[in-house]
């Protein structure tokens, strides 16, 4: 075992002893309550563009876990959408003033905290959704520009609009977008699931934590086995 895989497995040890103690202290107050699937959902997949998937780049995340967990676990997800009609729409994110001087940006301030300016529109190739998983035609790529899929956008309208009631959110990172996204999401009134496998983060530790922090407050977290097998059930 190398030295970087035994240091993981300390860093799970010690997260698992944390989220043990977590969970007495959340159960007894009431937290970690279930909001379970509904009877429409739609997957919400965000930044799974190529800035974030591929190597090379400032917002690159986790290469293994992507080109090992995330990629194919969206590809079953992706698949059961398809077969049984559930909407798909894809998130990513660019923007068309990078210059971080400039008196008026489509970057907010957001430029101050993080190299967004990367993320050029010129730029296809940076934030067109990894090939991959490439969307289909009668599925939606929805451009954001800040951290959530929802801050500005269309998504709340677009899902209501197809009677959606249920999003099933993955992609990167746990950190920022993807936390976003689920607690705007059940702040808007759907009913939210993380993937557990299909979300990821440059960081390590930074998914495990998340994951299990947004199950207890803002959202069920599940594995693409029980996704996958909603996704076949519920009629669409």
């Amino acid at each position: 075992m190398s030295k970087e895989e035994m240091d993981w497995e300390e860093l799970d040890s010690m997260l698992n002893q944390a989220f043990a103690k977590a969970t007495e202290i959340y159960q007894k107050r009431g937290f970690q309550r279930r909001i379970g699937f509904g009877k429409k959902p739609a997957l919400i997949s965000v930044d799974l563009a190529n800035a974030w998937t591929r190597p090379g780049n400032p917002f690159t995340c986790d290469q293994k876990k992507m080109d090992e967990e995330i990629i194919p676990g969206m590809q079953r997800l992706l698949a059961a959408c398809r077969k049984h009609g559930h909407p798909v729409i894809h998130v990513t994110t660019a923007y068309e003033v990078t210059d971080r001087n400039a008196e008026f940006t489509d970057m907010g301030l957001w430029h101050c905290k993080i190299p967004v300016d990367v993320v050029d529109i010129k730029n296809k190739e940076l934030w067109a959704i990894d090939s991959r998983i490439a969307p289909v035609q009668g599925e939606y790529t929805l451009l954001k520009k800040r951290a959530s899929g929802f801050h500005g956008t269309e998504l709340a309208g677009i899902l209501r609009a197809a009677n959606v009631d249920t999003i099933l959110v993955t992609g990167v990172t746990a950190t920022a977008c993807v936390r976003e996204t689920i607690c705007d999401g059940i702040a808007d009134g759907f009913r939210t699931i993380g993937v557990r496998e299909c979300i990821g983060d440059r960081i390590p530790g930074a998914v495990a934590w998340n994951l299990f922090d947004l199950d207890a407050k803002f959202a069920d977290v599940h594995s693409v086995d029980e996704c996958v097998s909603y996704l076949e059930t519920v009629k669409g």
